[in-house]
């Protein structure tokens, strides 16, 4: 037995609360089963009661044994002192509030369907991948596309963090927070935190003096991430050096101690020669990039916005000093896809909240527009049969993936209560 389904079974009223009874044998009957917050102090807030005819309002605690009351040392701690009820699935000792005042206990298993109890251990037993992986593709269709859309808006909210973090950083400078996102996004997962924190370096009032001269902000970039320290006998890198020195003075720049950045194991598009370069044109042909970021509504028209292309050097070169093939180094649809999702999207629901308004219909709107991931996670579910047809159900799954099946919170998940309950 574990709390969690006891949890499960008073928030979802899945007992039989005809005739219940107390363990002093007391007439119970449930008004309203309190509030479940899930923060610290007892379970369930607000609930009130008819015991033996007296009417209780208070809070509900709820225990695997009645003497984990005190195993968990509740009886010291005044946050439990309005408890009216005591829920447990075994019932084997008595237990008290901090005034000695007994608390009335319900023990569960006995108003419990056996059934709902049976489910809960078959969803749990032990599986390959995901607790469900034999059953998720029997849930219904419906119900599957709702609990999807809500876990998306739970990632963009989770992703909204940082940005909250960085407003306070940057005193609600919103450019400077999309300069921040797109940074750590250029870097890919390989080399996300060094890009951001090159971004959080670099004062957001030097890309705006500099953002019209796009050799600038390539020294700035490059300068900022080590990657001018090294000489090299290139008639380019001599340019950015010189500009880099220049810049660097003027504005006072402090270079933070950054790890070095990763190229080992990256397609070479990834670079983060080629990343940054990138970043500096598209600074550089969008000056007003975040009212115009914030403006857009298509995947259509994002896909014109960062349609930028790293400088001409880069049109034959990787690294520094070493020539490649000539090829236009071009940001991919695929990589704006990857923008849109975790820079985009995520500050348009910030920015819409910070004014207090809602724009849920709008990026659910355009997530439905980009096509889904291609990764190990989603072709997973899609071996369990459930198929990711656009970018809100991968990002969902994601989401599903981690904050709810790697930890077990199949109580917690509308796919878990609807086998268990089916």
């Amino acid at each position: 037995m574990k709390e969690d389904f006891l949890h499960y079974v008073w928030l979802y009223k899945k007992l039989n609360v005809n005739q219940l009874k107390t363990t002093k044998g007391e007439k119970l009957e449930i008004l309203h089963f309190g509030h479940y917050l899930q923060t610290a102090g007892p379970d369930f807030f607000n609930a009130q009661l008819i015991i033996d005819n007296q009417r209780w309002a208070g809070n509900i605690e709820i225990h695997i044994k009645s003497s984990d009351w005190y195993l968990h040392h509740h009886e010291k701690d005044r946050n439990y002192d309005n408890v009216i009820l005591h829920v447990v699935w075994e019932f084997d000792v008595e237990v008290y509030r901090k005034d000695n005042s007994e608390i009335p206990v319900l023990e569960l298993k006995k108003y419990v369907n056996s059934s709902d109890y049976i489910n809960y251990n078959k969803l749990l037993e032990s599986k390959s991948w995901i607790n469900c992986e034999n059953q998720i593709r029997e849930v219904d269709s419906f119900l599957l596309e709702n609990w999807l859309e809500r876990l998306f808006l739970e990632r963009i909210e989770d992703k909204t963090k940082l940005i909250v973090d960085l407003l306070q950083e940057t005193k609600n400078d919103w450019d400077s927070v999309l300069f921040c996102l797109l940074a750590k996004n250029f870097g890919l997962n390989t080399n996300a935190e060094i890009f951001l924190k090159m971004a959080k370096a670099i004062p957001f009032t030097i890309i705006r003096k500099e953002l019209f001269n796009e050799e600038n902000l390539e020294a700035i970039f490059y300068g900022m991430t080590h990657l001018l320290e090294k000489k090299h006998e290139d008639t380019y890198f001599e340019v950015l050096y010189f500009k880099w020195q220049l810049l660097r003075e003027k504005y006072q720049l402090k270079i933070a101690v950054f790890e070095p950045l990763q190229f080992y194991k990256l397609r070479p598009d990834n670079f983060p020669t080629i990343r940054l370069s990138q970043l500096a044109a598209l600074y550089n042909e969008v000056p007003n990039l975040f009212d115009t970021c914030i403006a857009l509504n298509e995947s259509t028209d994002f896909y014109k916005l960062f349609n930028v292309t790293a400088s001409s050097y880069w049109d034959y070169h990787y690294n520094f000093d070493k020539e490649s093939a000539i090829r236009k180094k071009k940001i991919t649809k695929e990589f704006v896809d990857l923008l849109v999702i975790n820079a985009i999207i995520p500050i348009q629901f910030a920015y819409a909240n910070y004014l207090g308004k809602d724009n849920t219909e709008k990026i659910l709107r355009l997530i439905r527009q980009l096509r889904p991931e291609k990764n190990s996670i989603i072709q997973k579910f899609e071996h369990f049969g459930i198929i990711s047809k656009t970018s809100l159900h991968s990002q969902s799954l994601l989401q599903l993936k981690k904050q709810y099946c790697d930890t077990n919170r199949c109580l917690n998940c509308h796919i878990g209560i609807d086998l268990i309950k089916n």
